[in-house]
């Protein structure tokens, strides 16, 4: 379901009803542009573990590879840090 913010401004309780209680996700749009979305704790906590397997695999293959390690300064630098 998409939603203007306009309108979820006046239906805030109810949308949020159908969001944690029939698992709806809302798209919230900002002049026609998808802006947000309000999803319930549950596919917060899916996205969550995944985002977390997806780091673990990522650090196994980094091990895997071993490298050679590149000081932290040198990190900083190639990102514009001081």
């Amino acid at each position: 379901m998409n939603a203007s913010i306009v309108n979820i401004r006046s239906n805030l309780a109810d949308t949020l009803n159908r969001v944690a209680y029939a698992g709806e996700r809302v798209v919230l749009e900002r002049r026609g542009k998808p802006v947000a979305a309000l999803v319930s704790i549950e596919d917060l906590e899916l996205l969550e573990r995944l985002e977390n397997e997806a780091d673990l695999q990522a650090v196994r293959k980094a091990r895997k590879e071993r490298g050679k390690p590149v000081p932290l300064a040198k990190v900083k630098a190639r990102l514009g840090m001081k």
